[in-house]
């Protein structure tokens, strides 16, 4: 085993979006784990938006990241030392291991992966914490019924690709909105949805998300916000339920970015928004787990993955994935299992 750790560093906070300036490659002896701890080689790490705001210390609904510290992330991993008795060396592992090759963690803190129920990577994907987000994202927070039409934003990204497929078995008419023809074509080709369009081509987001939806708009899941949204809730039907799990398009801005204001739909239409994070799902996690892994077992949801290659490579993936230029789950592999 080794005894050097290369981790990723915040170097800096970034104004506007991230560069690869702002992070640091730096070496440090592989701990040992005391009572109760387990060390863990990571395979793969998790980039997902989230991470652009604990780079800030303004407000956060988490501790931001300090100059200095280890990049926060999820990873899965392998246990290679442990003091906890319900782990064992061999066994994979998911939690917050931070971006960095090997990890101290409590043993309480990582959750066992059932390698049976797919690739240790999907731990990190279609069943993980994307997978979690969408199916309670969507179900919990919009109850999608037979028939409805639900639009989602950033619908090529590792929460809106099951998100759409999910509203799909619930048998609901599905729109995506994404940002390259690449994207639309996958997810019209090969994921099922019924509808899509590139906003960055789009000459008018409202007018084609009218001819997109006649029947308006009875779901939202609302995972970039700004103009897409604004023009989403124009649209929206009488009891429609809007879930907003991620501002992506305001996370870089540097100054707040000014638009229309159309709450007053709500008014008109009785409709309901929800923000929600899912760590609030917490106890139910089990619960979803389950359901995901009969889908994925059953062929009903497929998944991508974007893979980069080795630790010196999360801060460029990670900027590109703010960028858009991932299809799929943003992962970085950072060893062999």
């Amino acid at each position: 085993m080794a005894t050097v750790n290369r981790q990723i560093t915040l170097a800096s906070r970034p104004v506007g979006f991230p560069k690869v300036s702002d992070f640091h490659l730096v070496y440090s002896p592989v701990a040992s784990p005391a009572a109760g701890e387990v060390l863990v080689r990571s395979i793969y790490l998790s980039l997902d938006p989230y991470m652009r705001g604990r780079m800030s210390d303004a407000d956060s609904y988490a501790r931001p990241v300090a100059i200095g510290e280890v990049m926060t992330g999820g990873a899965v991993a392998l246990v290679m030392d442990s003091q906890d008795a319900k782990l064992r060396v061999g066994d994979a592992v998911e939690g917050m291991l931070g971006w960095q090759e090997y990890a101290v963690a409590q043993g309480r803190e990582l959750r066992k992966i059932d390698q049976r129920l797919g690739p240790i990577s999907t731990a990190l994907g279609v069943l993980g914490m994307p997978g979690l987000t969408a199916f309670f994202g969507l179900l919990d927070v919009c109850d999608p019924q037979r028939g409805e039409t639900v639009v989602v934003s950033g619908a090529a990204g590792a929460v809106g690709t099951l998100v759409g497929q999910i509203a799909k078995i619930k048998g609901c008419r599905v729109v995506g909105v994404a940002g390259s023809d690449a994207k639309i074509s996958w997810l019209l080709d090969e994921l099922g949805f019924d509808a899509a369009f590139n906003y960055k081509t789009a000459a008018d987001c409202y007018g084609t998300l009218k001819d997109l939806c006649p029947d308006g708009i009875d779901v939202y899941f609302d995972n970039v916000g700004g103009a897409i949204t604004d023009a989403v809730l124009r649209l929206i039907n009488v009891k429609a339920r809007i879930s907003v799990c991620g501002q992506i398009s305001q996370y870089n801005l540097e100054e707040p970015e000014l638009g229309p204001r159309w709450l007053g739909q709500l008014i008109v239409k009785q409709a309901k928004v929800q923000g929600f994070l899912v760590s609030g799902y917490a106890e139910r996690f089990p619960e979803g787990l389950r359901q995901l892994a009969t889908w994925l077992k059953q062929g009903k949801l497929k998944y991508r993955e974007d893979v980069a290659q080795g630790i010196e490579a999360a801060p460029q993936a990670f900027i590109g994935m703010l960028r858009g230029r991932n299809q799929g789950k943003q992962l970085v592999q950072l060893s062999e299992l």
